[in-house]
């Protein structure tokens, strides 16, 4: 429980109505959730209005409701708060009701299309291998600790977000690292949030049915860094053309790391493997547990990141060897055939260039590239036809198949892909609306010392068809194969 004025110092309010002399029971902006002595923030989202449930929740019991316009009717046992933005009230308030975690951690956002998880999830695992305890907030899992929470969604509501960084802090966690979606930065998601550091990786055409254009993705992206204190760090990718953007209007010190260009960290990629890669940083070499390039970018965005916290950078080198890669991230499966298979995450047309340019530079024509790949359903339907046209530039079959098809027709999807191709692509590719199927025909079609790419779903152990999720999991999938070969 909070008082009401406690709760109030945190937000700057246009008007009040009502005595602010209360103690507050619970903080919701779910209108379900509201019971006696509570504070409703009314939050425009982008399905359901807030405001529209006041009318109803002034005889819950309600005690105090923040919104950006008063009601009409207004109950005398209810105090009404007006603000700019409830979204950003929301996050200050829920900072304020767990009593402003973040700022009892060093925590570091990561954002940018491809490589937030990998880099949140490393920065994570090299806070516990310095001897730390630490948070993680993830699209594949979220940690407070050694403790797993499943999770929902790339980037939490507020309310949980707070929640769980104090679990974090009640834990005993002196660090946490976090990815921050394009769409948690615009709706405010992290309002209230203190930062020691952010990370940008790279920005590719991703969330169009949402921003609608890629200059608005980038917007959201740069006011994660705008929002950064002076403290904290902002960290860029030199090698991206947007990453110097980033820095634009922020107040906090800016660093910058490439793979290919003088930089505050530089990585340099000096052998790959289907197992691992010898790489320098700033000149010290290292064997890491990871393949290709944009691989090695993650690792020297977290190089940089370890050494900006402060951590010795002697014990950050031996622990860059000793990271693991993240769940259905260039996972590797090897056949009793003889062959390869790949299960990685990559759902963006960059995100497929860089996993199979990554598999080239290793194999080079000692093998055959066979990849399996489909795109969402109800999602940005322009990049269907540039997925299939750069998975069929660097594959030598490719078939398309169903990913999460949601509300839509799986062969519609592939019918949108397949436009993508010339003709010596469609020579190559085959649509096969059944992902296990698909999987098992790029099976039957590999031969020893060949690479079989799965893309699209990684870590994921369901597909969503007709808004139902089904237990799948390509991984599983794969190692059923195998045990039958």
């Amino acid at each position: 429980m909070k008082s009401l004025s406690q709760l109030l110092s945190a937000i700057p309010v246009l008007e009040i109505i009502g005595s602010t002399n209360k103690i507050i029971t619970k903080l919701v902006s779910d209108s379900r959730k509201v019971s006696t002595g509570a504070m409703f923030v009314a939050v425009r989202g982008t399905q359901v209005d807030g405001h529209t449930f006041i009318p109803v929740l002034q005889y819950s019991g309600v005690a105090a409701i923040v919104c950006e316009e008063f009601p009409e009717f207004l109950e005398s046992s209810i105090t009404y708060i007006k603000v700019a933005d409830s979204a950003v009230a929301l996050g200050f308030l829920a900072s304020e009701w767990y009593d402003n975690p973040s700022r009892k951690l060093k925590l570091v956002g990561v954002t940018g299309t491809n490589g937030k998880t990998t880099t949140a999830t490393l920065i994570y695992e090299m806070s516990r291998l310095m001897g730390y305890k630490a948070g993680l907030l993830s699209t594949v899992c979220n940690y407070v600790d050694d403790e797993a929470i499943p999770t929902t969604q790339t980037t939490p509501d507020p309310l949980t977000l707070n929640e769980l960084l104090h679990k974090m802090v009640e834990k005993g966690c002196q660090y946490a690292s976090m990815e921050v979606s394009s769409h948690a930065a615009h709706q405010h998601r992290i309002a209230g949030l203190h930062f020691t550091g952010a990370i940008f990786s790279n920005l590719t055409r991703d969330h169009l049915d949402y921003h609608k254009t890629v200059e608005a993705y980038l917007a959201a992206k740069k006011s994660f860094f705008d929002g950064l204190p002076k403290t904290a760090f902002a960290l860029t990718n030199l090698d991206d053309k947007n990453g110097m953007v980033m820095l634009q209007n922020t107040d906090a010190k800016k660093y910058t790391y490439s793979l290919r260009t003088q930089a505050d960290f530089m990585g340099r990629v000096v052998e790959s493997r289907l197992d691992g890669t010898s790489m320098t940083f700033n000149g010290r070499e290292v064997e890491v547990l990871f393949t290709g390039r944009f691989n090695a970018c993650n690792l020297t965005a977290v190089f940089g990141a370890s050494v900006l916290l402060g951590w010795p950078l002697e014990q950050v080198l031996i622990n860059m060897s000793r990271l693991v890669p993240v769940a259905g991230r260039f996972q590797a499966f090897h056949s009793p055939k003889g062959y390869t298979a790949i299960v990685d995450y990559a759902h963006t047309p960059d995100a497929v260039v860089n996993v199979l340019q990554a598999i080239r530079e290793v194999i080079g024509n000692r093998g055959a590239i066979i990849t399996v790949v489909g795109a969402g359903g109800n999602r940005d339907k322009g990049k269907r036809p540039i997925m299939a046209k750069e998975a069929s530039l660097r594959s030598d079959r490719l078939i398309l198949t169903s990913d999460n098809p949601r509300d839509e027709d799986p062969s519609e999807i592939l019918r949108d892909m397949e436009t993508g191709l010339d003709l010596e692509g469609r020579k190559k590719t085959l649509s096969i609306v059944d992902r296990r199927e698909a999987i098992r025909t790029a099976a039957t079609l590999a031969q020893p010392g060949d690479v079989i790419l799965i893309a699209g779903k990684g870590h994921e152990d369901y597909q969503e068809i007709h808004g139902v999720k089904h237990h799948f999991d390509d991984r599983e999938v794969v190692k059923e194969i195998f045990a039958n070969d």
